[in-house]
Order: structure tokens, then sequence, then C-alpha cells
């Protein structure tokens, strides 16, 4: 008897403060039937991440609270659970040192605003296919 492989409904969290970002990037990741949940904060971002378990990551990097979003992507990184989950850095900042920090904090990858909603999706569907779990 051979078992197919069910696929797994993709869970996105998006942790970003401004909700007209949130509203968009939902829009586009539900349409595709991700699962989509989002935080505003750094720290309520870490409690969904660590409880829900995301499959994709999208962070942005100034965040209202006690951590930014290069903390919350070193925290992520830290977790034996999370340790390997893709975060795809979303932020207003340009210079080459922010990029440098969040991808020594183990940012996959970095999207300046304004970005291209589609260009996202296509990363995250790469994402997908390449850990073929989806």
């Amino acid at each position: 008897v051979q078992l197919r492989k069910i696929p797994l409904i993709m869970r996105v969290l998006i942790v970003e403060d401004s909700d007209s970002i949130v509203r968009m990037i939902q829009a586009l990741m539900s349409a595709r039937g991700f699962e989509v949940r989002s935080a505003s904060s750094g720290a309520r971002g870490l409690e969904e991440a660590f409880s829900w378990k995301p499959h994709v990551m999208l962070l942005d990097i100034n965040l209202p609270g006690s951590y930014d979003g290069i903390q919350v992507c070193a925290k992520i990184r830290a977790d034996k659970d999370l340790k390997d989950t893709p975060i795809i850095i979303i932020s207003a900042m340009s210079d080459e040192e922010v990029k440098r920090r969040a991808h020594e904090a183990g940012a996959t990858a970095y999207y300046e605003k304004p970005f291209s909603p589609l260009a996202l999706l296509k990363e995250i569907e790469s994402l997908q296919r390449r850990s073929g779990q989806w």
C-alpha cells in the first residue's frame, strides 16, 4: 500500500505594524490558499511563531515594542524548532549596514518597501517548492 502524502497548508506569519501592508500581503497569500496570521510587534510575533510554528515568516525591521525585526530574526534562529524557518525581511530601510545585520541575524531574503507583491509571492512559492513539504 502506497501512502499518498497529504499536502500541508502553508502557514505564513506576517510581523508588521502597518495595517495596509498586512492587509495587502494577507489578501495575496490567502488567495493562494495559504493560512496567514499577523502580529504588529516583535514580542507578539515571537509568541505567535513559537506557538503556531509558521512555515515562512515575513518580518519588518522597525517594529514597536521591545524587539525589532533583527532581534526577532535572531531569536527565531536560536530556537531548535524554528531555526530553519525561512524569514523574509520587508523593510523601508535600504542602507547596506541594515541589510548586512539582517543577513547576519539569519534572514533568508530582504525586500525593500515599496516591494513587488508578485516578486514576494514568487519568493515564497520557490521556498515552498524547494522544501518539498507542500
